[in-house]
């Protein structure tokens, strides 16, 4: 989650493909503006305050796990790590 004083937004990456934007109306009151979609995976985010920029570092992955290959999360796939900008 990244929060932007200037602008007031609040901004949550959510693991499913999406980032939640949210206005902080007062210090207890924040309502939600958007939801803006992504791409799966896309959940370690970071805001860049002087641009209001959010960059969302993502990558392909092999198949899930079998019995087999039981890791947790399948292998990153060579040459797709990208980065997805959002301005706001």
């Amino acid at each position: 989650m990244c929060f932007d004083p200037e602008t007031r937004l609040v901004f949550s990456s959510n693991g499913e493909g999406t980032v939640t934007v949210i206005r902080q109306e007062s210090p207890d009151k924040y309502s939600v503006l958007e939801t803006v979609k992504t791409a799966p995976g896309a959940r370690t985010m970071a805001l860049d305050l002087k641009t209001h920029k959010i960059f969302l570092p993502l990558a392909d992955f092999a198949p899930a796990p079998t019995p087999e290959n039981p890791r947790p999360r399948g292998r990153i796939i060579s040459g797709t790590f990208r980065i997805l900008i959002l301005g706001m």
